[in-house]
């Protein structure tokens, strides 16, 4: 696998960046981008100069799967936005080692942290239909995984949960926010 910074000549890698987004969030998260079009928008968004874009290129030099940060509190903090792997090269380290990748670049920045949303929509998690304003914090140490959500992957990346946005998604739909210290 090689990791490239994204560029806008490269149209190609573009489009290919793209239609993962909207292959890979196709069954999950509502089809957060349902078309090439949203997907294309979302990629051109994340070329701007002062966010980060890396892919990681397979063999042939094809797109395998990206991710992109989002600068906030002067560089200090990172959003990480998104991170998605092709569908069928999925669980094969690709996101893991895009996220390594991703926590070198903002380290290279200054960065000192960096933090993500990963959404429940489909009561993934023990946090979903449930009331996040009370006992937040013990409802928060007691999550339970229900169905494959990815916050148990930040976990083993190093991502602690730092809070949840109640019905982000809807009522009873959640946002885990999760974060990680990254200087040395």
């Amino acid at each position: 696998m090689k990791f490239i910074s994204l560029t806008l000549n490269q149209d190609h890698l573009i489009q290919q960046a793209a239609q993962i987004l909207v292959d890979a969030f196709k069954t999950h998260w509502h089809g957060a981008w349902p078309t090439l079009k949203d997907g294309l928008d979302e990629v051109h968004e994340m070329l701007a100069s002062e966010r980060i874009l890396r892919v990681a290129l397979d063999a042939e030099g094809n797109v395998a799967g990206w991710i992109g940060g989002i600068p906030q509190y002067d560089n200090h903090v990172w959003e990480l936005h998104p991170l998605v792997v092709k569908p069928e090269m999925q669980a094969k380290g690709i996101g893991r080692a895009l996220v390594l990748d991703f926590e070198e670049q903002v380290r290279l920045r200054g960065g000192l942290t960096i933090t993500l949303g990963t959404d429940d929509e489909d009561n993934q998690t023990s946090l979903s239909n449930t009331d996040l304003y009370d006992r937040t914090w013990k409802k928060i140490k007691e999550i339970r995984n229900l169905n494959k959500h990815p916050f148990e992957f930040y976990q083993k990346m190093g991502y602690r949960i730092t809070g949840v946005m109640p019905d982000a998604n809807g009522i009873g739909k959640p946002d885990i926010l999760m974060s990680k210290r990254v200087y040395s």
